[in-house]
């Protein structure tokens, strides 16, 4: 090998000469960093060469040359190599340049250790570590930091002797740098101390806590903005370490990152750093930080510091302090119960909202809008307070006040849609005000201003319409239509954009209303449909499309026809403009295109399914990323990075660093800890999010076009089947939700008598041998997402799944012995909030009060709260598919249910009573052996406070009577449950005589000789006809029925009183009342006709009746 030339184009690297860099670049590449001689020269360099550029260039390069070369040097040569390379950097005084070479030496040792050489460098490095000269301290504390990093495991035994050392260093009184590298070595021990198996090794880390907490405290106060950074850096690994690393001193932590958080004299890089280190507390420490009950303080510290944004808006994508703490406002809500959260917002907004200070009213009333989505319920229940405050806000002699107030309606509209809409009256009138008095302000296309509070407001009118009926959304169209429409032509695309998805959303909200104006609107659009020449005009495109779909689903198959194969012929050339969210917008437009068509969409089937199938079945494997020999066990495997599947490649050449490319190493990390290895790979989800949508379209189509679909089927599976184990959680819930929409279009292709199950196992109906298999298969995938699924969204979303399937197709998805046992065991895991979604990432520790370590006892977030209603949907679905058999299983999940029904919660003892009426109802006489646990709970529910949980316990209690052989435990209660019963008749809340009524009936119905009917009867009659929950009729029918079939004089003393009532439940609509129950009113009214003809003829809906 010639050195002398290897030298010489090493050095032309740095020649200020692109061309000479590029040309010796790829001379080193091709000619010599495939030698094991260029990995020693580089070596000499790193140790001899006077420039200090060309010492840092070879280090760099030597560190990635290492894994490739080291072993192949002559072993009597490294002995000399290790020395000199260690004795240089312990006496460099340059930082960057030591930290490169100490990655060179670690790079070594990593090898070394693994061939048993190089014993003497740990005492080596302690030794320097203990040193009286500094810059020996600063090297060796470097190197074993750098060392634990890349050996992981390999220095587990090492661990006591490293803490002695980091235990003295952390506390140096000369060199900053040697604090710093010792928290960070303690950060990487920290990761590897096994908390039950060393505790002495935690309690030492433990209690060097503190002494992390001054260092970083004392860097904020310097001002030394990398030293801090680096400290935020080793509190979020310990964050991502065993849980009881912090336990001892969370709280304390959480308080400090508070107080650095809110003091506006620190840096405002310091202060974000601290608010993210709050936000991943909460998010994945949630149960820890609501049993330290400090939700509230957080939520007012972040809503002081929200006052600093000024003129910024919350969209806006800069990281600013106000905005961070927005967003830890956002999370807390998300992850707290509201009575943390929440509650003492709305309790301290008054003085921000009224403050003279527009700052503060600013920040109130996007604090406000913040957590609508975490606690939407909750909001709603303080809507009528809320509501006048926003209005009064959205009409702000401040502008940025408006804007925030118009932010929060848009919040409030997208998750409260429907009970936003109520107030229709007083929201659609001021959006419109607003939006015509900046179009009178409007200056010109670069008036950002006005032009931000147009788009805003059509954002909000997007938003607010999806809650309207159709009769109230149609007479705002000839005030809105017109406006919307002549933002159509606006210079500005952004403008345009939010107009035309304005209107997009009230065509569909409108839908046949919208007419009128459809083909005029659609003419207008015509021009957008096509555009390709720029990113905006393609982004404009997507919404067109996107409205056009909406307006298809409005007006309907005939008036949309003549526009549906250009629109198709666009929608797939949409496909191929490299523009991501375009191929979305193809997809979603297919998707309503076979919702409009059904069968009609046939032609178009074989074209959409393929283009969707190659979307899906894309390899999310077109970028190799080359992590280094820490990544060597990855080599040729695939991992998933944000959503996109990458290869991993082994170091090539291409890993070695070029002059431009030297940085700073200290903030690198070693290999596989560097997020700039990653940076490259975020823009990948975009394809993940394309295969959300293009599954969720799937599920669109074979819903609507499903005989045509059949073909098709057997692919899907084999497609859409792997989806549930994708890295993004969008995807595997859209798979999963597509995988029970398959499987419903296919159970309704079954003949008749077939799905017509019956509820009960073994199964009396089996279906066809296709719907088993098929139902096998999907079990199956089930069963392995939801036991160990983390995101609570998706476990949402197999609850509800699984709940709408059971209801519809019976026992039939869980006849297979082997899937009752594990799905028992995750539903249990569910109802006993110890699911892994549930669950923060480590345990409570045991410090706490046995109450807040208990998770079935902590209040829930409307999130967690959520995951727990639809479990229980899973187990009303259950119990009505299985029957009386259902009884083996309740005695599974009694206890919580149980426990729910006593909570201190009013929603949850609603809400698991009503399951515990469900249960009864499925399981009928099988009831029985759970009377008197019943009982117990139900008769305490008849006394509770809130109105819900009061009138559930009715149906429950009726339920029970009706069904249960225990005549003794009846006899106890029978007359209590009367006298309780009686002022719930008088009571119009939350369905409570509905219930009552219905509860009443079953009684007298079984136990007619026990009831004071001349008493009970008129009571009954006098709540009819019911008017909230019109299931309680076949009950009351049915006993007046039986009543007046066995002529007991009561009833039949009230046939005046009746017949006005049986002509409304017999009208419309017909809803009212079941097949069965009406049958039975009607033979009841032509009884009544036959004894008392001219009573009935007073009444001309009776008289139809009659004639039939």
């Amino acid at each position: 090998m010639d050195t002398t030339k290897f030298v010489q184009l090493f050095g032309e690297i740095l020649a200020p000469d692109t061309a000479r860099v590029k040309a010796a670049t790829a001379a080193l590449k091709a000619e010599y960093y495939h030698l094991p001689e260029s990995l020693s020269i580089l070596l000499q360099l790193l140790v001899s060469d006077e420039s200090i550029s060309i010492r840092q260039l070879a280090a760099t390069q030597a560190r990635s040359l290492v894994p490739k070369h080291w072993r192949a040097l002559p072993a009597g040569q490294k002995p000399q190599i290790r020395h000199h390379v260690l004795q240089k950097t312990l006496g460099e005084e340059q930082q960057l340049l030591r930290h490169a070479s100490a990655r060179v030496i670690t790079a070594i040792a990593k090898i070394d250790f693994q061939d048993g050489q190089w014993p003497d460098l740990f005492d080596i490095l302690v030794q320097a570590a203990g040193s009286q000269n500094p810059r020996h301290r600063e090297v060796g504390t470097y190197i074993l930091f750098t060392s634990i990093e890349a050996m992981g495991e390999n220095v587990t035994a090492k661990i006591p002797q490293l803490l002695e050392v980091f235990g003295k260093t952390i506390g140096d009184t000369q060199s900053a740098e040697v604090k710093i590298n010792s928290m960070l070595g303690l950060s990487r021990i920290a990761i590897l101390v096994d908390s039950e198996d060393d505790e002495a090794s935690l309690q030492k880390v433990q209690d060097l806590i503190p002494q992390m907490v001054v260092i970083l405290k004392q860097a904020i106060d310097a001002g030394d903005e990398d030293r801090t950074t680096q400290c935020f850096e080793v509190f979020q690994t310990l964050l991502g370490c065993d849980s009881a690393v912090l336990n001892k001193h969370f709280k304390n932590l959480l308080q400090f990152m508070t107080s650095i958080a809110a003091d506006s004299d620190n840096d405002e890089d310091a202060r974000t750093q601290a608010l993210s280190f709050l936000i991943q507390s909460v998010r994945y420490r949630k149960l820890k930080v609501q049993a330290l009950r400090i939700g509230e303080q957080l939520t007012l510290k972040s809503l002081e510091i929200v006052t600093e944004m000024g003129e910024a808006d919350a969209s806006d994508e800069d990281v600013t302090t106000g905005r961070s703490a927005l967003m830890l406002i956002d999370v807390l809500a998300e992850s707290l119960p509201p009575s943390q959260v929440v509650v003492p917002l709305l309790h301290n907004l008054g003085p921000y909202v009224n403050s003279p200070d527009p700052d503060r009213r600013k920040a109130g009333i996007l604090a406000l809008g913040t957590v609508v989505e975490g606690a939407p319920d909750f909001i709603n229940t303080q809507m009528h307070e809320i509501l006048p405050l926003v209005l009064r806000l959205f009409d702000d002699g401040e502008d940025k006040v408006r804007r925030a107030a118009l932010d929060t309606i848009m919040r409030l509209a997208e998750d409260l849609a429907e009970d936003l809409g109520n107030e229709h009256a007083k929201l659609i009138p001021a959006l419109v005000k607003h939006i015509d008095t900046a179009m009178r302000q409007l200056a010109g296309p670069d008036d950002k201003k006005n032009l931000d509070t147009i788009k805003a407001c059509c954002n909000a009118i997007d938003a607010l319409v999806d809650g309207l009926e159709p009769e109230v959304i149609k007479d705002y169209l000839p005030e809105l239509v017109p406006r919307l429409s002549r933002l159509f032509t606006h210079p500005d695309y952004k403008t345009k954009s939010a107009a035309i998805g304005a209107l997009g959303a009230t065509a569909a909200s409108a839908e046949e209303a919208f007419s009128p104006y459809f083909e005029q609107t659609m003419n207008s659009l015509s021009d957008y449909v096509r555009i390709k020449d720029s990113e905006e005009e393609l982004d404009l495109r997507c919404t067109t499309c996107d409205a056009m779909g909406a307006m298809a689903l409005a007006v309907g198959a005939k008036p949309f026809q003549r526009y549906v194969r250009p629109l198709m012929e666009a929608t797939e050339e949409g496909l191929h403009l490299d523009h991501p969210k375009l191929r979305e917008t193809s997809f979603l437009f297919w998707g309503n295109m076979a919702k409009v068509y059904k069968d009609e969409f046939k032609p178009f089937l074989e074209g959409v399914v393929k283009a969707i199938f190659e979307s899906l079945e894309s390899e999310e494997s077109e970028l190799d990323v080359e992590l280094g020999e820490e990544a060597a066990d990855l080599v040729g495997k695939e991992i998933t990075v944000g959503g996109k599947k990458v290869k991993v490649s082994a170091i090539g050449d291409d890993d070695l660093v070029e002059a431009g490319d030297i940085e700073d190493l200290d903030s690198m990390g070693d290999d596989d800890g560097d997020d700039s290895d990653w940076a490259d790979l975020q823009t990948i989800t975009a394809v993940a999010q394309e295969k959300e949508i293009a599954v969720e379209v799937v599920g669109d189509i074979l819903t609507h076009v499903t005989r045509h679909y059949i073909p098709y089927i057997d692919k899907t599976m084999e497609i859409v089947l792997p989806l549930t184990e994708h890295s993004y959680e969008g995807v595997r819930r859209a798979a999963i939700a597509t995988l029970y929409r398959l499987y419903a279009a296919v159970w309704a292709l079954q003949p008749e008598e077939i799905q017509k199950w019956k509820p009960g196992l073994p199964l009396q109906q089996k279906p066809t041998d296709e719907v088993v298999k098929l139902g096998e298969i999907i079990t199956t995938a089930t069963i392995a997402l939801w036991g160990e699924e983390e995101d609570r969204a998706t476990v949402t979303e197999v609850n509800r799944n699984l709940a709408a399937t059971l209801k519809l197709t019976g026992p039939a998805l869980i006849a297979s012995p082997s899937t009752m046992k594990p799905f028992s065991e995750t539903l249990l895991s569910i109802l006993t909030k110890k699911h892994p979604c549930q669950l923060d990432i480590g345990p409570l520790d045991s410090s706490s009060s046995p109450d807040e370590l208990d998770p079935g006892v902590v209040e829930s977030s409307e999130y967690d709260q959520l995951i727990l209603d639809t479990a229980l949907d899973v187990v009303v679905s259950l119990s009505h598919a299985l029957g009386p058999s259902f009884a083996e299983f309740y005695k599974l999940v009694e206890k919580p249910l149980l426990r729910f029904a006593s909570g201190s919660e009013a929603y949850e003892r609603s809400t698991a009573v009503g399951t515990i009426a469900e249960c009864i109802k499925g399981m009928e006489a099988a009831v029985t052996p759970y009377t008197s646990s019943l009982f117990k709970i139900l008769m305490h529910r008849l006394n509770d406070e809130d109105a819900g949980t009061k009138s559930n316990a009715a149906f429950a209690v009726g339920l029970l009577i009706a069904n249960t052989k225990d005549e003794k435990e009846i006899g106890r209660h029978f007359n209590t449950v009367l006298a309780k019963l009686e002022p719930l008749l008088q009571t119009e809340e939350a369905r409570m005589k509905d219930n009552a009524a219905g509860c009443v009936s079953r009684m007298v119905r079984r136990y007619q000789n026990k009831v004071p009917l001349q008493a009970v009867v008129p009571a009954l009659v006098g709540v009819l006809p019911l008017k909230e929950d019109w299931e309680e009729n076949e009950p009351v029918w049915e006993t007046i029925v039986h009543l007046y079939s066995a002529g007991e004089p009561t009833i039949l003393g009230l046939t005046p009183q009746l017949l006005p009532i049986l002509e409304q439940v017999l009208g419309p609509p017909e809803e009212q009342l079941n097949e069965k129950a009406r049958q039975q009113v009607v033979e009841m009214v032509k009884f009544v006709h036959s004894k008392q003809p001219q009573m009935v003829r007073k009444y001309p809906g009776l008289v139809n009746i009659v004639r039939g």
